[in-house]
């Protein structure tokens, strides 16, 4: 049976699923196809229940340092069944929310699995459907959404087997609480994971092969990080090239070189987070001439492919793959192939690792400033010489912002600290809206917050802090 619509959406992530309420509401008759479950790996098995976990380690952290609040009260625990069973049930109450959202919106849910062939105004989507048989949709719009899955190397064994070696989605649910792991990637993945289970009081071991942890960050960023992981107890292995990955009677045994010196790490467990692949295989793309870069689906500042009606966003079309870039692509190309007023073109995208402490940026870096050969102006404050930080027994960290020495333009802002991921919205508005130096040095911030420490960074970056 045939069924006709003005857009199929493949993939029901943050992307997807947005992108489809955003069609419906512009008057589109939607169709959604997923494969698994609806919200996609971020809310099954990503953003949301790493989330759930972070938390329990969160508190688990705070009960265990009672006394620096003038508390008391028996040795804590926990019981980790129950912590994973939180993480779960979290995950499973957001996917009946969308559930719920998408027959609120009057989009129809096709569960299955979907390829691509040549169509009339778009590529025809024929779905292998999950309970058997096949649906063949034919559409006006085809948007792609199909997120991307963690990067794995066969080639030198680190490859999930669900028991020793995981990849996010093993180190979700495991089936008992490891004494030891080596995490390999200090990108947001690898350092959250190895955030969660240390608090729990596992041995963690990060390996890196870059330089610095979490690379992608501003240096001082990363050196600030280091320091408070290697305070709770983490140990890094930094330019440090893996070599082999395999199982012992005990665990696993990792091997790396640093330095051009070979090292050998055991730990019970190994969690692999070397990026991600983009899930483009068996789509049928190749057939249909799609234009790829590097795995990824090329598409312009619309979604749009070169393929006619074809629309990618999120993951499977490139970095950075973060949530809420797929959700801005997918509403904006929902609005475009509608016809309709355009939300921003090119949106800052903000970035967050949800650790110990947490970490949040936006915009430019000062080694990228200063690769670009722009002339800035940078201004710093510490959380230790905030009020509401030391009250909070949470000094730790730094606000750093970034100024455009000529026209005052904020270009970049990087955050470590508690709650900071909760703080970098405020200089996402900001450089959204094009405001400078002046802008924020003359905002009133309410005291005491956490906030205040954005205010006085911006007057650093003229000589003008007063609270340091």
């Amino acid at each position: 049976m045939e069924m006709s619509y003005d857009l199929v959406v493949i993939g029901s992530g943050p992307g997807g699923y947005e992108g489809a309420i955003r069609a419906s509401q512009n008057g589109l008759k939607v169709a959604i196809v997923e494969r698994e479950l609806l919200g996609g790996i971020c809310l099954n098995w990503g953003c949301i229940p790493t989330k759930a976990l972070l938390k329990s380690a969160e508190v688990f952290d705070k009960i265990n340092h009672l006394g620096d609040y003038g508390l008391t009260g028996e040795k804590p625990g926990f019981d980790f069944e129950k912590v994973i069973a939180r993480s779960r049930a979290v995950a499973k109450q957001l996917n009946g929310g969308v559930g719920y959202l998408m027959k609120k919106n009057k989009i129809d849910v096709i569960e299955g699995f979907a390829t691509l062939e040549p169509g009339k105004d778009a590529p025809k989507v024929r779905v292998k459907l999950n309970k058997g048989g096949e649906q063949v949709v034919e559409a006006k719009n085809v948007m792609l959404a199909v997120g991307a899955r963690a990067r794995e190397i066969p080639a030198i064994g680190a490859v999930s087997d669900g028991e020793r070696i995981w990849t996010y989605r093993n180190a979700l649910t495991p089936k008992a609480m490891p004494k030891s792991l080596v995490v390999i990637g200090s990108g947001a993945i690898g350092i959250e994971f190895a955030s969660f289970y240390r608090s729990l009081g596992a041995d963690v071991t990060v390996v890196e092969a870059m330089d610095r942890i979490l690379p992608v960050e501003d240096k001082e960023v990363s050196a600030e990080a280091q320091k408070a992981f290697e305070k709770r107890g983490f140990k890094f292995r930094l330019g440090a090239k893996v070599t082999k990955v395999e199982k012992t009677a005990a665990g696993v045994k990792v091997s790396v070189e640093v330095g051009g010196k070979a090292e050998t790490l055991e730990a019970e467990g190994c969690i692999v987070a070397v990026g991600i692949v983009a899930n483009t295989e068996n789509l049928g793309l190749e057939k249909l001439g799609v234009e790829m870069d590097r795995g990824h689906i090329k598409n312009d500042s619309h979604g749009k492919t070169n393929v006619k009606g074809l629309y990618a966003i999120g993951d499977c079309a490139g970095p950075p793959w973060l949530a809420h870039k797929a959700s801005h692509e997918a509403v904006h190309a929902a609005d475009y192939m509608a016809g309709k007023k355009l939300s921003n073109l090119n949106p800052p995208i903000p970035g967050c690792t949800y650790a110990t402490p947490e970490v949040a940026s936006v915009g430019i870096t000062e080694q990228g400033a200063k690769e670009k050969g722009l002339d800035v102006k940078i201004g710093r404050f510490p959380f230790k010489a905030n009020g509401k930080a030391i009250a909070a027994g949470e000094p730790g960290g730094f606000v750093k912002v970034i100024f455009d020495k000529k026209t005052g333009a904020l270009l970049g802002a990087h955050l470590i600290g508690a709650n900071v991921t909760e703080m970098v919205q405020g200089f996402c508005l900001a450089i959204t809206m094009e405001a400078t130096e002046e802008d924020l040095q003359g905002t009133v911030f309410p005291h005491p917050t956490m906030s205040e420490a954005i205010l006085e960074a911006s007057l650093d970056a003229d000589g003008r802090m007063i609270n340091l």
